[in-house]
């Protein structure tokens, strides 16, 4: 193990990468719709219930969410890798090529078939270098009843999934 005194940006990124994380998608309304792909997402509070995520300032879905009241976020079953990599491509309609969505309380749009979903208040957004952290209070969720099902996760720059031990 190599240790320095200084990040440097490539040995930062190479830090992260061993960092294994659960992929969620997460929604905002608006006209289009948002949506987007993330790892940042986290609990924050059990009291109160308060979760969080980081967005970059630069992405796509940013400016539905830098104003919305409500989003919603989507933790995602390791047969879901292609909701991830269609709510994370450049240039399409995510929705369009998802499909399997539905609008709900205050337009945020929902996916289906996810292992749980939260809709939220947003409470909160603080910015942080180039991105902002949205701290948000959960108002619904629901949670996939197959208890078998594992989440995506995203590791080491692809995604991966968990193998439960016997």
């Amino acid at each position: 193990m190599t240790a320095r005194t200084l990040v440097e940006a490539d040995l930062f990124r190479t830090l992260l990468r061993r960092h294994a994380a659960a992929v969620v998608v997460v929604t905002a309304p608006g006209a289009p719709p948002a949506g987007f792909t993330a790892t940042s997402f986290t609990s924050v509070s059990l009291n109160p219930p308060l979760v969080s995520f980081c967005l970059a300032h630069t992405a796509s879905a940013w400016p539905a969410v830098s104003t919305a009241e409500l989003v919603a976020v989507h933790v995602l079953t390791q047969e879901q890798e292609h909701v991830a990599r269609v709510f994370s491509a450049r240039g399409i309609d995510r929705f369009a090529a998802h499909g399997d969505w539905q609008t709900g309380p205050g337009g945020v749009p929902l996916l289906g078939g996810v292992l749980a979903r939260l809709v939220c208040r947003v409470q909160r957004r603080v910015t942080a270098g180039d991105h902002t952290i949205v701290l948000a209070s959960p108002e619904t969720g629901v949670v996939h009843d197959d208890h078998a099902a594992t989440p995506l996760v995203y590791h080491d720059g692809s995604y991966a999934q968990l193998h439960r031990a016997a």
